[in-house]
């Protein structure tokens, strides 16, 4: 599982720290521009990003596993080939935009935040959507060549997690890492990983048909390289190295790897490392919030006591609303002309005033109200009347520049503004335009009261608008993807064609048989005739069946489901005491691609049969022997040595397993359990191997043993004098190929047949060495009609050999309950897999009447 994680977690790493850069970046904009309101708009974009990956990933999954056999190799070796594509695409792309790939997305952001908030939302979404679906094509490739997906996700879903953390400690600055350095070297690694998938993908479309040369090998080393061993098992999840390959996987993956790792290593040597800049940086053009430049500061002026610093910068504007925008209006050049005496105010300037002509900031108290710079109109250019400002003193809120004093609105949505001053007359200041001393004792004159206005009149009330649930959009952007999904899905699955009715009898055969349309068929297989017939639909050329259905009665219908493509087809009918018919055959147009089975008959089998009965004869003549060794040893007393020659010679038994259904009472003479006996160990009827083994770990006697190991002697000679004379179906070969392990798995494994001996482990090897010598004489026939079978099988089975021999320790077996529990489950995995590569077996050499 580990092997196969691997690809998948660099992949998850790095797809997740590029798409997680995107999204830091696009929230520290926000932050940085002061709307932060906007960030649920993000992530919806991401979250709409993620619906569709993962919606893309079902599309993948639940299309492919509709196809037929080779359709599927077909369709997963150009997914491989173009998720090589994406990645090699990617990996340049990133080496190339790396260093600019903040500023470009914080332009877009500066703009999309003038353009509404579905251009935010697309803006993510595009940013994050191109990760995802590289991600999900990636994943279900490598799932696909790793023949499991658990390892894929696990991997994938550790390097996302991974690269989410990363990414918040960039983010907060927690973190520094060479981004450059980084991409630079799991890009290299990815080439490396994309070679093998391309590898992988060709050696797909060859199975599927679509490509040639897929049994012109240029390496075979399944002979002498054990797939199952550590290193072997690390090559073929890492790298998809497999000990045998083709002329046009090593020519696919030697050119790649050498023309792709050349034009990356060259393009890095001219990159100089950079680092990648902080997503907490101010994006570009947006300046920080509410700065404003400053103009020309008045000539000569000097900024009374307690003043601001002349900064030029007006000072940031405060808002009480979420959404506010933040804005400063500049200042306004002083004053360059004279001013009367009665322009400044009489009395001292306030310490609030500002001297460099800066706006002070506005507020407002509605919580939505947006922020504009209103320039305030100019002041005439002439002299300014005495009564133009009190003679009092002035409030703490004016300026002697000219700068205006903030305002502050009360309604909820009033515009904030800052207002720049007024400018003041060009001609020269008298002397008496600001005053050195304190102000006159003599109380100043009231100002003139302003003539009435009439009221406003009332506003109209604002419109009510509907606001949609918060929930909506988020909901909607993933659901509409999965919809969409599933619609594809379920309009892509092929179904069964309106079904064809086919009749059959036992004189004739296919009665409105028409050619049918390539694809998922399925007819409705009539029988029509008085006798139950058998019904094949094969290839009258090859005989090789594409479906059957056996024991038909008279007068029923039953479903033949059936994928058809480009071939000849016919019905052929085998009644139960007559004689085969053949319908006319069919062409039905279109590249060829449906599986077929080609028939075994009896003739067939009767090689393999009299060479499995052969090695059968000479294990029991072996055994013959051995179980007299172990007789005497008991009978002489020899305790200890009888222990060592009773493994043996139950060894030898139990390579034997192929013949168990043939041995008829022998078996349970010679290999019985107690189970089901009333008195258990101690029943009389408890005999052969196992009753030796309970007393000889027991500490039973020579004496109590002597009877039941004499009785074994006996029962192993008459089992070969037998043997020649019992039937032997040659049926009972296919079965046993994978029903010996089934028992293996079952019963030694767990512990159940272990009567104190702890040698369950050894009686596995056993049962394996049996079933390779069945495998042995079945080769021929498994090879023309399943090439790829047997390596896979041979693979398996050198990996679970190795695992048993790991727990055999000078001269000592490992019992199955002090198993750690790693060695366990690897035993207990091998042997599962070994079993699944063998269930095509039985169906592959099951004899049929078509043939």
């Amino acid at each position: 599982m580990w092997d196969d994680a691997f690809p998948s977690f660099l992949i998850g790493l790095r797809e997740g720290l590029e798409a997680g850069l995107i999204v830091s970046v696009l929230v520290a904009t926000l932050v940085r521009a002061g709307t932060k309101s906007r960030l649920p708009q993000v992530w919806t974009g991401v979250l709409a990003a993620i619906a569709l990956s993962m919606s893309f990933g079902a599309v993948l999954t639940f299309t492919a596993a509709s196809l037929s056999t080779a359709a599927q190799e077909a369709f997963g070796g150009t997914l491989s080939i173009v998720a090589v594509a994406f990645v090699t695409a990617m990996v340049f792309w990133m080496r190339r935009s790396a260093r600019s790939l903040a500023g470009e997305i914080k332009e877009k952001v500066t703009g999309a935040l003038t353009m509404g908030a579905g251009v935010l939302v697309l803006t993510s979404f595009l940013a994050v959507g191109r990760e995802g679906l590289e991600t999900a094509l990636f994943l279900w490739t490598t799932a696909r060549a790793a023949h499991e997906s658990a390892g894929p996700l696990t991997g994938a879903g550790i390097g996302l997690v991974l690269a989410a953390v990363l990414c918040w400690g960039l983010y907060r600055r927690v973190l520094s890492i060479n981004l450059t350095r980084f991409f630079t070297a799991t890009g290299a690694v990815l080439i490396v990983i994309a070679a093998g998938v391309l590898g992988y993908g060709l050696r797909d479309l060859q199975e599927g048909g679509a490509l040639p040369g897929g049994t012109a090998y240029a390496v075979d080393l399944s002979g002498g390289v054990d797939a199952g061993s550590w290193y072997s098992t690390l090559l073929q999840g890492v790298l998809n190295l497999t000990p045998t390959m083709t002329w046009l996987q090593v020519a696919g993956y030697v050119g790649y790897l050498g023309v792709v790792m050349t034009l990356f290593v060259r393009g890095v040597r001219g990159v100089a490392p950079t680092l990648s800049p902080s997503p907490t940086r101010p994006a570009p053009g947006i300046p920080a919030s509410g700065s404003a430049s400053a103009r020309s500061a008045p000539t000569g002026a000097a900024p009374p006591t307690g003043a601001a610093p002349e900064t030029g910068a007006a000072p940031a504007t405060r808002t009480a609303g979420p959404a506010a925008l933040r804005a400063a209006g500049p200042a306004t050049s002083a004053p360059s002309g004279p001013v009367s005496a009665t322009s400044a105010p009489s009395g001292p300037v306030p310490a609030a005033s500002a001297s460099t002509g800066a706006a002070p900031a506005t507020r407002t108290a509605g919580p939505a109200a947006p922020r504009a710079a209103v320039s305030a109109a100019p002041a005439p250019s002439g002299p300014v009347s005495a009564t133009s400002a009190p003679s009092g003193p002035v409030p703490a809120a004016s300026a002697s520049t000219g700068a205006a004093p903030a305002t502050r609105t009360a309604g909820p949505a009033a515009p904030r503004a800052a207002v720049s001053a007024a400018p003041a007359p060009s001609g020269p200041v008298p002397a008496t335009s600001a005053p050195s001393g304190p102000p006159p004792a003599t109380p100043p004159r009231p100002a003139k009261s302003p003539s009435p206005q009439p009221a406003p009149a009332p506003a109209p009330a604002p419109a009510r608008t509907r606001h949609r649930p918060g929930w909506l959009i988020p909901v909607a952007v993933v659901a509409v993807p999965a919809i969409l999904a599933g619609l594809v899905v379920a309009l892509a699955r092929p179904k069964p064609a309106g079904g064809e009715t086919v009749a059959v009898s036992a004189k004739s055969c296919g009665q409105g048989f028409t050619a049918p349309e390539p694809g998922r068929q399925t007819f409705q297989m009539r029988n029509t005739g008085d006798q139950t017939s058998e019904v094949y639909l094969i290839d009258p050329d090859t005989n090789a069946v594409y479906g059957e259905i056996e024991g038909l009665a008279p007068g029923t219908t039953r479903d033949l489901v059936a994928t058809v493509a480009g071939g000849t087809y016919a019905w052929r009918c085998v009644p139960t005491d007559g004689r085969a018919v053949t319908s006319k055959a069919v062409r039905v147009g279109g590249a060829a691609g449906a599986r077929a089975v080609v028939p075994v008959s009896v003739k067939d089998l009767a090689g393999p049969l009299r060479a499995y009965k052969a090695y059968v004869d000479r294990g029991l003549a072996t055994l013959v022997t051995e179980t007299r060794t172990l007789s005497d040893d008991i009978r002489t007393g020899h305790l200890d040595r009888a222990r060592a020659d009773w493994l043996t010679a139950h060894r030898t038994y139990a390579s034997l397993g192929a013949a168990y259904g043939t041995f008829e009472d022998f078996d349970q003479k010679i290999n019985g359990r107690p189970d089901g006996l009333p008195g258990g160990v101690h029943d009389k009827d408890f005999t052969g191997f196992q009753r030796i083994e309970y007393g000889l770990w027991h500490g039973q006697s020579a004496g109590e043993l002597e009877g039941p190991a004499e009785q074994l002697a006996a029962d192993a000679a008459g089992l070969r004098k037998a043997f020649p004379h019992q039937d032997f179906e040659p049926s009972d070969l296919p079965l046993r190929a994978h029903e010996i392990l089934e028992n293996t798995l079952q019963f030694e494994l767990t512990g159940d047949t272990d009567q104190g001996s702890g040698t369950g482990l050894a009686t596995a090897e056993a049962n394996l060495a049996g079933t390779r010598e069945l495998l042995t004489v079945l080769r021929p026939l498994l090879t023309t009609r399943a090439p790829h079978l047997l390596p896979t099988v041979d693979a398996d089975s050198a990996r679970l050999r190795t695992l048993l021999g790991a727990q055999h320790r000078d001269g000592r077996w490992t019992p199955v309950d002090r198993l750690g529990r790693t060695a366990k489950d690897r035993i207990d995995g091998a042997t599962g897999q070994l079993l699944e590569d063998l269930s095509p077996v039985p169906d592959l050499l099951e004899i049929r009447k078509s043939a």
